[in-house]
């Protein structure tokens, strides 16, 4: 993620931390002293928000690696001011598969909370019951973890998108009916929730409104996701695909490039280098090359390699997830070796359209 710090990496996964997470520590040393407190007292203030967001992390690793057994990767974890966010590269298209990745997260806030309720139950300590209500100390940070685990797997159960209870309610629903017909269920059932913590809001508490308005938002966007999801898989990538297109050479200089950008619809450029496609070129390329290099440098100084093949009979719901995921706006297209066109994003959009157009025209008859 952009803005990101790299500051982990576990089980292959890279853990990144954004930038604005640093505002909300700044923040909360400000208004720990600001209410009183002193800088030691602000301090554990701080460790208390840490521990905080490592039970997030932990909880992350729990749907990452969950999804690992199922031949699912994660590209990378990111710490946000308000969470964590695992970034894989799909939902598992078995329900039950779902399921277990839905659940592998809240399990760990779940185990934690019970590793620190034995702790106090082997050692005859109750603990502090209002470390919530009070400065974190050394006395009540271990009680105020156990209550904010405990929060964690409330919070992230509710049975709407995008918290992983809308995702265990959605792998249910799909064991009795098709996955489109469930994610649609879910949605509305996340949707009312959402009208109902922005009523609550109004009437107790203003902070439920913005989760209302988060959960409403959420619903609305997987809701969208998989109606794309479910028009494309109508199409193979052979069906959209563009034959006429522009392959330039990484020898060619970015000043070429640019004038072929100038002359035509094109705006991603695939590149040839030793006879074999070796990366693409997009606007953005282009002009920040001219910005950092100058006109008459070689594009191969400027080549994204991050290549993605894409076969003539996959499946165009999953090319474009994979190109959604990669942040690919043009790929190659092969029919075994041989090169057939192109895919880029535009075109998946517009057979979105035209299937939308097809379906609204078949209501009307």
């Amino acid at each position: 993620m952009k803005w990101s710090l790299k500051i982990a990496r576990f089980a292959g996964i890279d853990v990144f931390v954004h930038w604005t997470f640093l505002i909300l520590l700044g923040w909360i040393i400000w208004s720990n002293l600001q209410s009183g407190q002193n800088l030691l007292q602000s301090l554990m203030g701080v460790w208390f928000i840490l521990a905080l967001f490592g039970c997030v992390v932990l909880h992350e690793f729990g749907h990452a690696l969950m999804a690992r057994r199922f031949g699912v990767n994660t590209r990378h974890i990111t710490l946000l001011p308000i969470g964590g966010v695992a970034s894989i590269e799909k939902i598992p298209e078995k329900p039950i598969e779902e399921l277990w990745v839905a659940l592998a997260g809240p399990a760990v806030n779940v185990a934690i909370a019970g590793l620190i309720a034995l702790g106090f139950l082997l050692s005859g300590w109750e603990g502090n019951w209002l470390a919530l209500a009070q400065p974190i100390t050394a006395g009540n940070f271990l009680s105020g973890m156990l209550l904010v685990n405990i929060t964690l797997v409330l919070f992230n159960m509710i049975p709407a998108f995008p918290m992983d209870g809308g995702r265990v309610l959605r792998a249910l629903l799909a064991m009795k009916m098709g996955r489109a017909v469930a994610t649609d269920w879910a949605a509305k059932i996340g949707q009312l929730l959402a009208i109902a913590f922005v009523f609550l809001g109004f009437l107790f508490n203003f902070w439920l409104i913005f989760i209302g308005l988060f959960i409403y938002l959420g619903a609305s966007a997987e809701a969208n996701y998989e109606a794309t999801q479910s028009l494309l898989s109508n199409f193979r990538v052979g069906d959209v695909l563009m034959h006429q297109f522009t392959i330039l050479h990484a020898s060619n200089s970015i000043d070429y490039a640019v004038r072929l950008l100038l002359d035509g619809q094109e705006k991603e450029f695939l590149v040839e280098e030793n006879q074999q496609i070796a990366g693409t070129i997009t606007r953005d390329d282009l002009i920040k090359g001219l910005q950092q290099f100058g006109k008459e440098e070689p594009l191969s100084h400027i080549l994204n390699r991050n290549l993605l093949r894409l076969d003539y009979d996959m499946a165009l719901s999953e090319a474009y997830q994979k190109m959604m995921g990669s942040g690919i706006k043009i790929c190659p297209v092969f029919r075994g070796t041989e090169l057939t066109g192109v895919l880029n994003q535009e075109n998946v959009l517009e057979a979105i359209m035209v299937q939308n157009a097809v379906r609204d025209g078949m209501k009307k008859i």
